[in-house]
């Protein structure tokens, strides 16, 4: 067993994962995140609202993020803009990949809202921006909060991605220690677990709200 595993060694590079998730695993997934969510409700809101000759191409583009590898992403921006630092371009990235993903959450929860509210605010006189504000995307994030939550989760467990671009996140340090000390159990067991640690409490959580906002 000590063959396998020393405690040592895992009392060892233990700290430098915890300071790689903290400096840069959880930085891009909160910064991407907030990306993601912004950008995602602006581009529902542009398929749901813009005319057709600026929805149509939001939408293009849009599908072609969405279909293409978020690797071949991270690396055509990396190489097209090197003059930027890789973490900022990884966090960009990450950001505007998901939040093609967001969208489409955005536009289902939107859909979702029942038409007697939009037959309501219009009874009231309630101009488009008091109905969009007031009305439907209080109600639409209502519905859509575990969704959005589940992809925060997916994003965050698509940051070792990073490595491609030299960006040394969680795992990156874990590989390098291993090269390092020829020995690789120990940092990648202990990668994996803050990974779980970080995103199981998560999906509970996004569980019992999805339960709770099913009751209203």
């Amino acid at each position: 067993m000590r063959d396998i595993w020393s405690w040592d060694r895992a009392a060892d590079v233990l700290p430098q994962l915890l300071e790689a998730f903290v400096q840069v695993t959880l930085v891009a997934t909160v910064l991407g995140s907030l990306i993601a969510a912004v950008l995602g409700l602006v581009v529902a809101l542009v398929r749901r609202l813009a005319p057709a000759w600026i929805a149509r191409p939001v939408h293009w583009v849009m599908e072609f993020v969405r279909m293409t590898p978020i690797v071949i992403q991270l690396l055509f921006v990396y190489y097209t803009f090197n003059d930027l630092d890789a973490l900022t371009i990884g966090i960009a990235v990450l950001g505007i990949h998901y939040a093609t993903y967001m969208a489409e959450v955005y536009r289902s929860g939107i859909d979702a809202v029942p038409r007697g509210q939009w037959e309501a605010a219009t009874a009231l006189s309630m101009s488009p921006a008091r109905t969009w504000g007031k009305v439907i995307i209080p109600q639409a994030l209502r519905t859509t909060v575990p969704a959005l939550g589940t992809w925060v989760i997916s994003m965050f467990k698509d940051t070792p991605f990073l490595t491609v671009i030299f960006v040394v996140e969680m795992v990156s340090r874990a590989e390098v220690y291993g090269s390092r000390t020829f020995v690789y159990v120990e940092a990648f067991t202990l990668a994996g677990l803050i990974f779980l640690a970080a995103s199981y409490p998560t999906s509970v959580l996004l569980r019992r709200l999805e339960a709770r906002l099913a009751r209203y």
